[in-house]
Formats: C-alpha cells, structure tokens, sequence
C-alpha cells in the first residue's frame, strides 16, 4: 500500500471518529431536553462571534510573527503578509487532509520567499512541540485553578486510558513502543551514515540535514523573549476566545475565565484527535461544563457554536488568503522592479 493511501484511509478513520462523535454526543441529550438544545443555538448572541472572529484572527497573526523569528537564525525574513497568509492556507489545507496543510505552508514561501521546504520542516516541529509546551502549561493552570473540577475529569479520562488490575498494561506498551522507535531510529541513522556515498541517501541526509538546521534555530534565537511573548500571546488569545464563546449561550453565559481555561484544555485535546476537532471539540468541552454543573445538551449547544466559529474563522481568511497571496506578491515584485536603483 502507498504513502498516499496509508495517509487517506488513516484521515478516513479519524474522520469516521469524528462523525461517530458527533452522533454519540447528540445521543447523550434526553429526548426531553432536545428543546433545551435547540433554543440554545436558535437564541444564541450570534453577535459576540464578531469578537471571537477578531481575537482568533488576532491570534493566528501572532503565530505568523512567531514562526517569523524561527526562520531569522536559517538567515531567512520572509515578509509577514506572505508568513501569515501561508498559516492560514496550511490550516484551510487541514480541514480537508490532515497534515497537508504543514506541506503547503511549507512550499509557499519556499515559492515566494526562496526558504528552503526542508529547513522549514525543523521550524514547524518546533512550533508544535512548543505548542504541546504550552498545552502543558495551561492544563497546569486549569488545575491550580479549577483541581477539583478539572482533576475530576482528568481522573476519569485517565482511568479510561490506563486501567488497573489485570490487563491494564497499556503505558507500560507506550512506554516500550517509544524504545523500540528511538533504537530502531538510531539503528537507520547509523545504516545511513555507513551508506552515504549513495547519491540517493545523500540526499536523504541532507533532507534530515535541514530539518535538523530547523530544529537548531530554537537554540540560536536572537528574541527569545519575543518568542516566549507571542507564544504566551497566542494562549491568552485563546483562552479570550473561549470565553468570549461561552457568553453567547443561555445557561453558559456569565461562566469565568477560570471555567473558559479548563474547558480550553480539554476541548484542545478534541482538535487534536479528530480532523478540525469535529465532534470531539464540543464533546470535550461539555463533559467539562457538565462538571461545573451545565446540563450536557446546553454545554452541547456551545460547544458546536464554538466549533463552528472556528471552522467558519479558518474557512473565511483561509480563502481569503488564498486570494490575496498571488496579488501580494504580483505587487511586490512589481514594486521592486520599478524602484530606483541605489
């Protein structure tokens, strides 16, 4: 089986658990309550999205300024328009294929920007390995915050994921799979560096040569503390965002930051799992409300609100993006071609 089918039948499962999500979450509302549901969505203040449309776009601006600075130590500095116009086309990539969009961001501004796709590649790890950083972080702050709600939760989920007694020998699994994936990557390592007089696995290495340049630049970073700032800036925002959502359906309305932070952290695990984050988002984010004593089918109702202003976000400036990448960049070369000559 090839690369490119492996890739469209594991997006086909991840898909199929979404729509199995989406279906089992609506199960979960008694027939009595699917009023309740429905007059939740039907008097939402679809008006407080118009924030949540400017804080999101905010948000997504900072992580373009983010992923500039990795590039600075390669010797790149790519213009931001170009940067941000890349994310957002990568993140409308991602809706229909998982992955694609990192490929696309990628041969953007290899095309317009001359970086190259490889060294590009080291960033992205980076930004994303930051990211689960930072995901870290606010699940800390959810819990100095919120212990007995989000420890409650994070106990069942765990409980699920790692039983005890017998058979309940899933980490130790995880934990020897790991070992054998770092023995088995050293093992090609070592294989390849014996065989690189081959024009095919010079190739290879200088492939890994220049995700590994990418991987360097966190280290060699002039604005550590800009970087460290944006990033903070991109999970503020996020948690803003939240927030702002939970405001715009009755019996959520009037919920605090604090709630908005658990229900960030665990509605984030939801956009992880499934493409988009359809289903799992507003399953997550329910269970949690459902913690803080909101019935399921109005913790439901704001949820896939929340889903839907995001997809919707990331579906309206990801085309326009699209539109304006070519012109943008037909004006700059434009303008460069007329300027005086120093």
């Amino acid at each position: 089986m090839t690369k490119k089918w492996r890739n469209f039948l594991q997006y086909l499962v991840f898909l199929g658990l979404g729509i199995f999500l989406v279906w089992f979450s609506l199960r979960q509302i008694p027939d009595d309550r699917w009023d309740a549901f429905q007059t939740s969505l039907r008097t939402a203040r679809f008006g407080l999205m118009v924030p949540v449309f400017f804080i999101l776009s905010a948000s997504h601006v900072l992580r373009a300024m983010r992923w500039k600075i990795l590039m600075k130590p390669l010797g790149y500095q790519p213009a931001l328009p170009n940067v941000f116009f890349a994310v957002m086309i990568g993140y409308l990539a991602n809706l229909a294929v998982p992955r694609l969009g990192e490929v696309l961001k990628c041969t953007i501004l290899a095309r317009y920007e001359k970086v190259p796709a490889d060294k590009l590649v080291g960033t992205i790890l980076v930004e994303r390995a930051f990211d689960v950083v930072c995901l870290g972080l606010v699940f800390l702050l959810a819990f100095g915050v919120e212990y007995e709600v989000v420890g409650q939760y994070a106990r069942q989920l765990l409980g699920k994921a790692f039983p005890s007694g017998p058979g309940g020998y899933l980490l130790m699994k995880v934990l020897l799979g790991l070992v054998v994936m770092v023995l088995l990557a050293r093992g090609a390592w070592v294989l390849l560096q014996q065989w690189k007089q081959k024009p095919w696995i010079s190739a290879v290495l200088g492939v890994v040569k220049g995700i590994t340049d990418g991987l360097n630049s966190i280290r060699q970073l002039q604005e550590k503390g800009l970087f460290l700032l944006y990033s903070l800036g991109i999970w503020a925002l996020y948690i803003l965002g939240t927030w702002v959502g939970l405001q715009a359906t009755m019996g959520t309305a009037g919920l605090g930051w604090t709630t908005a932070v658990s229900a960030l952290a665990f509605a984030s695990i939801g956009m992880i799992i499934t493409p988009g984050g359809i289903g799992a988002y507003a399953f997550f984010l329910a269970k949690v409300l459902a913690l803080h004593e909101i019935p399921f089918e109005l913790g439901m109702a704001n949820g896939t609100l929340q889903w839907f202003a995001q997809f919707g976000i990331v579906l309206l400036v990801g085309f326009i993006c699209l539109g304006l990448l070519p012109l943008y960049n037909k004006k700059s070369k434009h303008e460069s071609h007329n300027s005086p000559a120093k």
